[in-house]
């Protein structure tokens, strides 16, 4: 059985994420923090790693970014999930007796319309939203809840209060996993494709006629993300998602026209579109 490593502590959403992939049988492995999830897969730890890279309300996870260069472990897959808060506490806890919240501060601002409508609740800043659910129930405290999921207030037999107390329901987190060994286009499945690049100088046009390469040839762009290069002063790596793999001609010709206008240019996984 696979072993798959992530980031926190078990019940949080890396973890739900993984857990709802259709077809996946496995173990998991939490990790402290991301740089330990790479490790994990490139020393045989784990077989696979699943991280998130980009939050529909939040944006990209920079540093998953950065992580994805500085590694050499490809993308083998990915999957999204809709993201739930909860409000949890101990059981035998009512709301009238509840005076604070802990959470991720990400999981608060994205519930403040849940605090504006309860005043009396102070929201409570915490590493992890599982980490808070977990130490609610560790410390029993009857004036103190959590923001979290029901699945991890079933983990931590947590009462859940409250449901969907987010703000927004399109609250969607896309997760990749990782593994270290690519994996291989079949026909019939519909994939996708992340690189990234540098182009080879900064002049009028470049990023106009890089582009170019893949609209001339009707390949759709589904995500494009810059950050700095490290190596450069003010020069930028570009992050580019396509529909489709290097199987396809089209690709395969797009990617060899782009070769010719970058100083750095690398494949960082081949994996099947999550629907």
């Amino acid at each position: 059985m696979r072993r798959v490593a992530f980031q926190g502590i078990h019940g949080a959403n890396s973890e739900i994420a993984l857990l709802r992939m259709p077809g996946l049988r496995c173990r998991t492995l939490p990790c402290e923090t991301f740089e330990e999830v790479f490790t994990a897969v490139e020393t045989g730890k784990a077989s696979h790693g699943i991280i998130p890279i980009e939050n529909s309300l939040a944006g990209s996870i920079h540093q998953n970014y950065d992580l994805l260069l500085s590694h050499a472990l490809p993308i083998v897959g990915e999957t999204r999930l809709r993201i739930e808060h909860a409000l949890v506490a101990p059981r035998g806890t009512t709301m009238r007796r509840i005076r604070s919240v802990r959470s991720h501060p990400q999981a608060l601002a994205q519930c403040s319309d849940f605090f504006r409508a309860h005043r009396a609740l102070r929201p409570v800043p915490y590493f992890d939203t599982a980490g808070a659910a977990a130490s609610v129930a560790g410390e029993k405290q009857g004036d103190t809840a959590a923001i979290a999921s029901t699945y991890a207030a079933r983990l931590y037999r947590l009462a859940i209060l409250r449901r969907n107390i987010e703000n927004a329901e399109n609250n969607v987190t896309r997760f990749l996993v990782l593994a270290r060994t690519p994996w291989r286009a079949r026909k019939g499945v519909r994939t996708k494709t992340s690189i990234v690049f540098s182009p080879l100088r900064n002049e009028v046009g470049i990023l106009f006629r890089i582009l170019g390469v893949f609209a001339l040839r009707g390949i759709d762009l589904v995500k494009i993300e810059s950050r700095p290069n490290p190596r450069t002063t003010f020069s930028y790596l570009f992050y580019c998602d396509l529909a489709g793999d290097p199987s396809d001609v089209r690709v395969a010709r797009a990617i060899e026209h782009l070769r010719e206008m970058v100083s750095l240019f690398r494949i960082l996984g081949v994996y099947p579109r999550s629907v």
